[in-house]
């Protein structure tokens, strides 16, 4: 299988927020990125006196729990949007009338305080369009909330999986268009940050939608500063997501940016196949992802059995046996064979600038057009699908 050809990642240093950071007792330490233990009955307190500020100058703001509370309406079963490790998720609206989601930590969960504070500080050194933007956070007391920006259209596993009667499925175009954005976001973590960060925590749940499907990567807890210098690897405690994790990363504890480029080939592989990264409900033998697709994979004249087939033979052969190419080049089982992300975007943003000019030619040519969902590319022919 062909690679694509290689580009330069130049870093962008993002260690300038904060002339007193290595002092500050929040400090990531260089080796092993972990959080120093802060007392909790002084975490309010010295996250009040220091706030973060970003490569752009935003900063983090200190929020109360009372603040909080009332901007979701004490937490109303209603306003509940969403629910993961870190605890639940609402919608709210603070007193400026900006509307915003407020996820608060699950005091009995698996994740905690060094979550939290790992959290705080990347989304605050780091901005970019496709990372979600925190605007900031409480810790009253034994109370951990972060409070983010809001995306209307939910992660993207609500628009690739169990869809609603009546709800569209996603277009190639929009799959493609999401694909790009998540993989621009961890080019950014990868390649703009100094030193690199590693999202450890790749998953369609992770990916936020706003109105026009332009995607976000979200939820930073487990992220981890990369190596640097001559150093290959991080060690570490083994975290992440099952049907995500790397084969590598999960036997050694080896955490390396090309973790992350797995954990995007399983993204990609459920926006090709509307399947979830593990399915209890398949059969055995179908219930992992990576595992039942590995056939079609090997096989090029298989690709297009791999296709949701709620697309209905909507899309571009051609377009569909280029990004199964890439996905396969994700899924190496060996970390060195897998490739850079500068250069996956590279490809999808070509394979996406071709859909979309598919998507205009047929605009411009079709008199009455079919629903988003279901429009069909010129060129595309219905192919029966493997579900």
């Amino acid at each position: 299988m062909r690679c694509f050809s290689c580009i330069n990642c130049f870093p962008k240093d993002v260690e300038n927020y904060d002339g007193n950071m290595a002092a500050n007792k929040f400090a990531v330490h260089e080796r092993g990125n972990r959080c120093n233990d802060v007392d909790d009955g002084k975490l309010a307190d010295s996250m009040r006196e220091k706030r973060f500020s970003s490569q752009r100058g935003n900063v983090a703001r200190g929020f109360t729990f009372r603040e909080l509370a009332v901007a979701t309406q004490n937490f109303k079963d209603a306003n509940l949007i969403g629910e993961g490790g870190f605890g639940s998720v609402y919608k709210g609206r603070l007193e400026s009338g900006k509307i915003v989601a407020v996820k608060r930590l699950n005091l009995n969960g698996l994740q905690g305080n060094q979550e939290f504070i790992v959290e705080v500080l990347m989304l605050s050194l780091l901005r970019h369009p496709n990372l979600v933007t925190l605007i900031g956070y409480c810790a009253d007391g034994d109370q951990r909330l972060l409070v983010y920006e809001y995306m209307p259209l939910g992660s993207l596993e609500n628009h690739l999986f169990d869809l609603e009667p009546g709800q569209e499925p996603l277009d190639w175009h929009t799959r493609l268009k999401i694909a790009v954005g998540a993989a621009r976001g961890l080019e950014y973590l990868h390649c703009k940050a100094n030193p690199p960060v590693i999202y450890r925590d790749l998953k369609s749940s992770n990916i936020l939608l706003d109105n026009d499907f332009n995607p976000k990567l979200s939820d930073f807890g487990l992220a981890k500063l990369g190596p640097v210098g001559d150093n290959t690897h991080v060690s570490t405690r083994v975290m992440g997501t099952y049907g995500y994790c790397a084969p590598d990363y999960a036997m050694s504890g080896k955490l390396t940016i090309k973790s992350d480029i797995y954990s995007f080939g399983v993204v990609l592989l459920e926006l090709i196949t509307g399947r979830r990264a593990i399915d209890i409900t398949k059969k055995p033998g179908e219930q992992n992802l990576v595992a039942w697709s590995r056939p079609f994979l090997k096989d090029r004249k298989k690709f297009v059995q791999l296709v949701d087939p709620l697309l209905q033979g909507c899309f571009s052969i051609r377009s569909v046996h280029h990004v199964v190419a890439v996905t396969a080049m994700c899924l190496q089982e060996q970390a060195n064979f897998r490739p850079l992300i500068g250069d996956i975007v590279v490809a999808l943003e070509y394979l996406a600038s071709q859909a979309e000019m598919s998507e205009n030619l047929k605009s411009s040519t079709v008199g009455s057009q079919p629903s988003p969902g279901h429009a069909r590319e010129p060129g595309a022919t219905a192919i029966p699908a493997s579900k």
